[in-house]
């Protein structure tokens, strides 16, 4: 971090959501229970997948990863938000700012890289059902996880890396409610040349390359379907990829809203960025749980169990005296 930088910004303040102040308390107790969900959600995705030897398959590994990616990108910027709406206090420091920014392109990469993943897994499941265990065997799986993560760390670095070298004026209020990169960009008083250059350039392929992917696998998937047309099959690969194409609908359609179809940065911005970072990740764990039997029968055997656990506390002599019989 340059000494310039430092001296130039202590702190920015981030102008929020575009809410009337009379209805903050409001926005404020939804923004939390949609957190609050979230979390929820998605931790009890992770504690289903692991409980359950049932779900210890490529595709689950995969979801719990992409669980605990969804529940940490939501943890980085809705509770400063939430916090900010309630206390009115609008800054952040120049260490929280990078710091949030960080985190923040770290999990939306994962996001992105875990998705393309999950669109190759049910491309084998569909395409090469025979071959599928030799295929996407434990050591695949774990490699595939492991360079997700190696490639967001290295480009969310690559830019991290960028951004701390510009300096910045007296002008520090970001029109956002967290801190993004291209608005800390539009605010710096440096050469921005090579940032933006960067990141059309390198942001662009760590975009299209997973989401070429995804479409490329798609279309395999549809042709082999289309090749011997079946309401079986149209019926197995809907259950297999529904929920997987519901999420890809909603990730990208929002991001690429944002990041490359506006011209600058307004309320419609803001709205759809609130969507895949707080809504997007609310809604996959019901979206993976309504179309999946096999994570509904594995949550009705872990309140099973939990009843009868809570029975056994509550009658513990009538449980002794059944196991006896």
């Amino acid at each position: 971090m340059r000494p310039e930088n430092q001296s130039s910004v202590s702190q920015f303040l981030l102008l929020g959501l575009p809410i009337p102040p009379g209805q903050k308390g409001v926005f404020f107790t939804l923004f939390l229970g949609m957190y609050l969900t979230t979390v929820l959600g998605n931790l009890l995705i992770i504690l289903l997948i692991r409980l359950d030897s049932r779900l210890h398959t490529p595709m689950y590994f995969f979801l719990s990863h992409l669980a605990f990616s969804d529940l940490s990108l939501s943890s980085v910027t809705v509770p400063k938000m939430a916090l900010n709406m309630q206390t009115q206090q609008q800054s952040i420091s120049y260490v929280g700012c990078i710091s949030q920014l960080y985190f923040f392109i770290l999990f939306a990469s994962l996001d992105n890289f875990l998705l393309a993943v999950m669109a190759y897994d049910r491309y084998v499941a569909i395409c090469h059902p025979l071959h599928y265990t030799t295929i996407m065997r434990e050591g695949l799986c774990v490699l595939l996880v492991a360079g997700s993560w190696i490639l967001s760390c290295v480009h969310d670095l690559l830019h991290t890396l960028l951004l701390v070298r510009l300096s910045f004026g007296e002008d520090n209020i970001i029109s956002h409610f967290f801190c993004d990169l291209a608005a800390l960009l539009k605010l710096s008083c440096s050469d921005i040349f090579l940032n933006e250059l960067v990141l059309f350039t390198e942001g662009g392929m760590i975009f299209f390359l997973p989401f070429g992917v995804i479409l490329g696998s798609y279309i395999r998937i549809g042709n082999i379907i289309l090749r011997v047309p079946s309401t079986k099959r149209l019926f197995k690969a809907f259950s297999t990829c529904g929920s997987h194409l519901s999420v890809v609908s909603l990730y990208y359609g929002t991001a690429a809203g944002v990041y490359f179809f506006s011209s600058s940065w307004g309320s419609k911005d803001i709205i759809a960025s609130v969507m895949y970072t707080v809504v997007t990740p609310m809604l996959n764990p019901f979206i993976y749980s309504l179309r999946n039997r096999d994570i509904k029968q594995a949550l009705e055997m872990c309140m099973n169990r939990f009843n009868f656990l809570k029975w056994q506390s509550i009658n513990p002599l009538v449980a002794v005296r059944s196991t006896g019989k």
